[in-house]
């Protein structure tokens, strides 16, 4: 497995009002007319991102699986200096630049990725996955652990039970039960994948626990990397 640094851009966002300003121009990029890879087949990558604010150090991961088997095919962590305060909203600014060399890093071509969090699920409807998406044109997905602030039905008790994750009357994303009688999990588009598609792919990721595979590994991935990053100087 390979780690690299993780930097941040010259040009990256530092306030809010900047980051907002990216936001809106970036969101009119995001793809939502394509069906996306059929589950099973090619390969799927998760990343997922943890942070050590007292030290200033956020390390990310992304792990490739073979999407019919899903055993491991190749994994890269990055680690890095934290990019972006904590705001509600703007939280792919605080992860996209150790994703990115994350992703960089690995050996193969990552095929659709899956985030843990939000992609058309988000309040002004861009997202980590939608973000990450625009950025390296690979088709997306956002797979969160809870609704963020939108509304929904709890769907059948049954595995493969979906309701509309809404916003008013607006279906931003779908519940979608991975265990029977078990907690949903919440599936967004991010780019380059229909939303049909995305819980299929969330589905057929998940046929043993609640959360993806791919995010379970990126998760373990990225926090053993957290572990064992040296503190940043100041």
């Amino acid at each position: 497995m390979r780690t690299v640094a993780a930097h941040t851009p010259a040009d990256w966002p530092a306030t809010e009002e900047h980051a907002r300003a990216v936001q809106d121009e970036l969101r009119t990029r995001v793809v939502l007319g394509e069906q996306g890879p059929p589950p099973g087949t090619g390969r799927v990558t998760g990343v997922d991102v943890a942070y050590d604010d007292a030290r200033d150090v956020v390390a990310a991961a992304a792990v490739v699986l073979d999407a019919a088997t899903l055993d491991v095919v190749a994994e890269a962590t990055a680690v890095g200096r934290i990019s972006f305060p904590y705001v509600p909203g703007l939280l792919a600014f605080r992860e996209i630049p150790a994703v990115l060399a994350a992703l960089d890093a690995l050996p193969c071509p990552p095929g659709t990725v899956v985030c843990d969090g939000y992609g058309l699920a988000h309040p002004r409807r861009f997202g980590l996955a939608s973000h990450l998406g625009v950025l390296t044109g690979l088709p997306t997905i956002g797979v969160a652990k809870n609704p963020f602030t939108f509304t929904h039905d709890e769907p059948d008790a049954r595995r493969g039970s979906t309701s509309p994750l809404l916003d008013g009357a607006e279906e931003v994303g779908r519940a979608v039960r991975t265990r029977a009688g078990v907690k949903p999990v919440f599936v967004s588009v991010g780019h380059r994948v229909s939303l049909d598609n995305a819980c299929a792919h969330t589905l057929a990721l998940a046929p043993s626990y609640r959360l993806p595979e791919t995010t379970r590994r990126a998760d373990a991935l990225c926090r053993e990397a957290l572990r064992a990053a040296t503190p940043y100087p100041a």
